[in-house]
């Protein structure tokens, strides 16, 4: 009975972190892609839209938490690789 617990307390495990990176990542990027179109307001035009300083601002902190994320994860692999243990 105590292996089924841990199996399952395992699997929660994998879950939440599987739904942290599967589809947290790419939610916080594509709402830094997002925040680039949020506009000074008017007539939407591609061709000359500026972003608003608050949306530079959010899209520069959206990328900037993918892109940590990215190089965590590498550095996480090639640590293992090496047989370096990491610890957070």
């Amino acid at each position: 009975m105590n292996n089924i617990v841990l199996a399952l307390e395992g699997a929660w495990h994998v879950l939440v972190v599987g739904l942290i990176l599967g589809a947290g990542l790419p939610i916080i990027f594509a709402l830094g892609i997002r925040s680039l179109s949020y506009g000074v307001g008017g007539a939407a035009d591609i061709e000359t839209h500026e972003p608003h300083l608050l949306g530079k601002v959010m899209a520069g902190l959206c990328f900037a938490i993918v892109i940590a994320a990215v190089i965590a994860g590498v550095g996480a692999i090639v640590a293992s690789g090496f047989g370096w243990e990491i610890g957070f």
